[in-house]
């Protein structure tokens, strides 16, 4: 029986009287696409940055490939929000997802150019980052994932503020590399799309809510969850 690839066991951070997440566990496995709702303020990002390594909480541990994820955090990867990329930095967008695989020794699971043509840019390639639209931006963040050599993707709110052609499309990779055998969690205030399009949904505010299957969390949480509705509408 294989090894989990990311393990978290008790996660807690607290700043002074302020708990932000609050004994948090979860365990993730290969080739599934799972959702991590809640909604601003709820944790998501923080949870995220923990399962990287980037932060170190006040109790708990995260193990990667049954090893503790400050040994290897090049085995998981964090796209962060659309938001804490400076957009305005004067680059090509091939530049922008080289970026991506400067600081490792392989490729992921496509070189540069191939990610790119992958997430539909490969016409953009030569377009600074200033000129491309949300939906763009998102994309260009995606390719750039794609080309880190990482097998468990962490994706903090891929489908934000874009249109839903470029969010089924988002969708339907994010899928595709599930189905190739990558670990994805994905963090989003979205219920309809965490409902219909994810194996599995974690519901987070502070704690885990609810965790399993779209249909089961839908049950567990009965009249609170709305299809196409966001979670501030949902408390």
């Amino acid at each position: 029986m294989g090894v989990d690839p990311l393990v978290a066991q008790g996660l807690t951070v607290a700043y002074g009287e302020r708990t932000v997440l609050d004994d948090v566990s979860l365990t993730l496995q290969s080739g599934t696409l799972t959702a991590l709702v809640g909604a601003n303020g709820a944790g998501k990002s923080t949870l995220l940055h923990l399962l990287q390594g980037r932060l170190t909480p006040t109790a708990g541990q995260v193990a990667c490939d049954g090893m503790p994820i400050q040994g290897c955090r090049d085995r998981v990867v964090l796209m962060p929000q659309r938001g804490r990329i400076d957009w305005s930095f004067p680059i090509s967008v091939r530049e922008f997802v080289a970026l991506g695989a400067m600081s490792r020794r392989s490729f992921g699971c496509c070189d540069r150019d191939a990610a790119l043509q992958r997430v539909g840019l490969g016409a953009l390639a030569g377009r600074r980052l200033d000129a491309l639209s949300g939906g763009q931006q998102q994309r260009a963040l995606l390719a750039r994932t794609l080309v880190q050599p990482s097998r468990v993707l962490l994706l903090d709110e891929p489908c934000a503020a874009i249109d839903p052609p470029t969010r089924d499309q988002l969708l339907s990779l994010m899928r595709q590399l599930a189905d190739a055998g990558h670990t994805l969690l994905v963090s989003s205030h979205d219920w309809g799309t965490a409902l219909d399009h994810y194996d599995r949904v974690i519901v987070l505010d502070g704690r885990v809510l609810a965790d399993g299957p779209p249909g089961q969390v839908r049950q567990l949480l009965g009249q609170q969850i709305n299809p196409g509705a966001q979670c501030h509408d949902c408390a």
